[in-house]
This record gives structure tokens, C-alpha cells and sequence, in this order.
């Protein structure tokens, strides 16, 4: 299975400190999910690259027929430990393990940017059912904030950044041709943290968790230096990005 070397080895490396330290997402970007998607009782829904599950546990009172698929094993076990009623599978967004048609929604929370678009976008045409919906969702730190542009720099996210913050995925999705015109919104986060716990966030940075130990610690000490100064607990606040959209070919899902 195709996945990213860096994403590989970050994610494969700080499983269990990505469930500790990454943020929830705001109940509002998931209840517009949820309807615009038609994710209710009786319906079957894929979170697909589900990570340690953080977007797939609220879904779960949904009362929908949830399943994951992730391709890290680390990830996978402990989803496995948080959610152990959900099927979590091995595969990746290029090759889902699920029959065709077999989905009435797909959600990908902080992933998309990894796949290979065209190719995934293929596979979840062929997963969802006609009128089906997508969801994309990313928690992406709010940069129009002095310190987390700073702290941005620090994690020196300009030079390896694996998607530009603030990307438009309209466009991505509507370039496939399978899907309806994509809609987005936006909306207002906020995570409660001390120096030790952003650093511990900073960490789990696809990238930064693949650096060798002294190469990371060397962004951690410039991030504590950051933040010295702060009051503690204090907020690190996001821009919550959420795009959806439906298989064409068919009704939207009440």
C-alpha cells in the first residue's frame, strides 16, 4: 500500500502522544457534518485514514453504522483501545478494503493532504453509494495570531509543510468530476494547554515526529522558549476547515 514516508514513520512513531495531545473538533463543524452528510441512525459511515479515532468517537452517538479504515498500525491499536466496538481496518485512501457502494457517507479528518487525490477520490466514488456525501474536516492553527505564526516558524512548517495552511480543497474535489460542487465552512477552536502539552502537540507533526531525537529536540527547546513567558493553562487557538460534498449520480441522503 502506497502511503508517505514521512507520515509513516511521524504517525507510526507518536501513536499514543497524538491521542494525548491533538484536539477534539467543534461541535458545530461535526453537527454540520452530520447533516449535511446525513449521518443518522441506520446509516453506514467510513472514517477513512481514522487515525487514534479522534473524529470517529463523535460520531459515535450519531447512531450511525461506523467503520474505520487507517493504514498505521500503531494508529489502528490504539484506536482499537478507545473505540473497540468500530472495525478498523488496514488500508490506506488509494485502496479501501470495503465493497462497492458500501458507504452513505465518508469523513477524513486531518488526512486528506497525504492522499494521492485523484486516485483516492476514484476509491470513494466507488465506496459511497449514489448521493452519498464526503466530509473533509482539519483543525489548522490560527496564523492571523502573532505567536502561532511564530510558533509556526519555530516548527519550521514554511519550509516542510505537507499542505499550505488555509488551502481551498474545493477545487481538488471538483477537478475529480465525481462529486457535487463542494461547499466549505469555517469555525472557531480553541485547545487548553501548558508548555510541556504544546510541546507534546508540536511533536506529533507528521514531520517532526520522524525527525532523529536531538533534530527534534531542538524545535521543542525553541518552542518552550516561545511560550516561557505565558500564563498557564493557556488557549492555542484554530481555524476549524471543514469541505463536503456527494457522489454524483444519485439523491442526497435525508
Amino acid at each position: 500500500m502506497d502511503v508517505n514516508p514521512v507520515a509513516a514513520a511521524g504517525f507510526g512513531r507518536a501513536a499514543d502522544a497524538y491521542e494525548r495531545s491533538r484536539p477534539s473538533y467543534p461541535a458545530a463543524a461535526v453537527a454540520l457534518l452530520a447533516a449535511e452528510l446525513g449521518i443518522a441512525p441506520g446509516t453506514t459511515v467510513l472514517d477513512l485514514a481514522a487515525g487514534t479515532g479522534k473524529l470517529t468517537r463523535l460520531l459515535a452517538d450519531l447512531g450511525a453504522d461506523l467503520v474505520a479504515v487507517e493504514p498505521s498500525e500503531a494508529m489502528r491499536t490504539e484506536f482499537a483501545v478507545v473505540l473497540p466496538t468500530v472495525p478498523v481496518h488496514n488500508g490506506t485512501a488509494e485502496a479501501i478494503p470495503l465493497a462497492d457502494a458500501g458507504a452513505d457517507a465518508v469523513v477524513v479528518a486531518q488526512a486528506f493532504h497525504w492522499f494521492d487525490a485523484p486516485r483516492a477520490l476514484g476509491e470513494i466514488a466507488r465506496v459511497l453509494r449514489p448521493g452519498g456525501g464526503l466530509g473533509l474536516i482539519w483543525n489548522e492553527r490560527d496564523e492571523s495570531v502573532p505567536w502561532v505564526a511564530e510558533l509556526s516558524r519555530v516548527m519550521q512548517w514554511d519550509v516542510r509543510m505537507p499542505y499550505v495552511v488555509g488551502t481551498d480543497f474545493r477545487a481538488v474535489l471538483d477537478a475529480s468530476g465525481r462529486f457535487t460542487p463542494a461547499q466549505r465552512a469555517q469555525f472557531g477552536f480553541e485547545q487548553q494547554l501548558d508548555r510541556e502539552s504544546l510541546c507534546e502537540r508540536v511533536s506529533t507533526t507528521s514531520f517532526i515526529a520522524a525527525m532523529e531525537p536531538d533534530e527534534r529536540e531542538v524545535v521543542l527547546d525553541a518552542v518552550r522558549a516561545l511560550v516561557a513567558d505565558f500564563p498557564e493553562p493557556f488557549a492555542l487557538p484554530y481555524v476549524t476547515e471543514v469541505f463536503w460534498c456527494h457522489r454524483s449520480g444519485g439523491r442526497k441522503l435525508a
